[in-house]
């Protein structure tokens, strides 16, 4: 927890007075979240964007000022979790089952830099799970299709029942034994029959801030 709080709180100082921002998802999104709430009880002045909705519920808690699309097309800034980053910053999110809104947010965002531990990188995205959400209706069919991607899904469950996320969608937990172009894995899975998104995020990020044992250890995109 000490790693994601570092990192956390780091990401946390890009953020300067007058920014639209993104809040995102998650265990160690939620220690930016908290430590933007106490600048904003020292003065700070921001409006956000929550990925969530237990994320839109801390932030009023803490007293951020929130706002929507319509009244903001475009964001300075997002902040948000990651389940594995690799080298040239290609993610898998939706842990935390915000996928589809993470992934709207940051698509409206200037900068999106992500917040880890190390325990979070991998040099590929293989054999890894990648959230899958489909729409409720005819969910076993649209699995299948997956499968014919060479998928291999789970149901996502939370406390024995099936988890359905803010936009009422199941996920699908999905490993891909080989995941060679993840590029070319989310555009086939996005073009399925029944998938609403995917969490794979590619080339989204435009930094990482990784909580280490020697403390935070920021990755930029490759090339910039």
């Amino acid at each position: 927890m000490e790693k994601k709080r570092m990192a956390g709180e780091e990401a946390a100082k890009r953020i300067q007075p007058g920014m639209k921002v993104g809040l995102g998802t998650g265990s160690t999104a939620y220690y930016t979240i908290v430590e933007v709430g106490r600048r904003v009880k020292e003065g700070l002045e921001i409006v956000a964007i929550p990925t969530s909705r237990e994320t839109e519920r801390l932030a009023r808690e803490l007293g951020i000022p929130l706002t929507d699309f319509r009244s903001c097309p475009r964001l300075d800034l997002t902040i948000d979790g990651a389940d594995a980053v690799t080298p040239d910053l290609q993610l898998i999110k939706g842990g935390g089952g915000a996928l589809l809104r993470e992934k709207l947010v940051a698509s409206i965002s200037d900068e999106l830099i992500i917040v880890v531990d190390d325990s979070k990188l991998y040099d590929s995205l293989s054999g890894l799970a990648i959230p899958v959400e489909v729409v409720p209706f005819a969910w076993e069919t649209t699995a299948r299709r997956i499968e014919q991607l060479g998928g291999r899904w789970t149901l996502r469950e939370r406390n024995g029942e099936t988890f359905v996320t803010d936009n009422h969608n199941y996920i699908l937990d999905t490993v891909f034994d080989e995941v060679a172009d993840p590029a070319d894995l989310a555009r086939r899975l996005k073009l399925t029959t029944g998938v609403v998104e995917s969490g794979l995020f590619i080339d989204m990020a435009n930094e990482v801030a990784i909580g280490t044992d020697e403390g935070v250890v920021w990755r930029k995109k490759p090339g910039t």
